[in-house]
């Protein structure tokens, strides 16, 4: 999956690495965060954290704001570019995953493949908008919702 996204970053000659995407990713799956909590997500220190985070504020791929309740706390969202990065990125994967599992024949182990899949992104903590990949034919050869066919 690690390869599926640093590929589909090259393809799009962003200049964003792989730790920043992920900082991305959380954003883009969590909504706002404090710095710190996206260094423990990424498991960094929070010092790593907040220099990536000002590099992606650079970027114009996050934004700072402060908190209403507390003027102390500051946050982090993405702005529209750095939304549009992610689903871009997220969009090549997804086609990259969809022709591997199209290759995968229905009658070998297509559909344990789509279960490993959402037990993959369950683990991973990944927010889908929604099951895009349940849509795979089942093994009669018609889209399917339901990953036991």
């Amino acid at each position: 999956m690690v390869a599926l996204a640093a590929r589909s970053l090259a393809h799009l000659d962003a200049d964003v690495t792989l730790p920043q995407y992920r900082a991305l990713v959380v954003l883009a799956s969590r909504g706002p965060q404090r710095v710190v909590d996206i260094s423990a997500e990424l498991g960094v220190n929070p010092s790593t954290g907040t220099r990536m985070c000002d590099r992606l504020v650079r970027k114009q791929l996050v934004r700072r704001y402060r908190g209403s309740a507390d003027r102390r706390e500051v946050r982090l969202t993405l702005t529209p570019a750095g939304r549009d990065l992610v689903d871009e990125v997220t969009s090549r994967r997804r086609e990259e995953i969809t022709a591997l599992v199209a290759a995968v024949p229905a009658g070998g182990g297509r559909q344990e493949l789509v279960t490993a899949l959402r037990t993959l992104v369950a683990a991973a903590g990944e927010v889908p908008e929604h099951e895009w990949w349940l849509g795979w034919a089942g093994p009669d050869g018609t889209a399917s919702d339901d990953p036991a066919g």
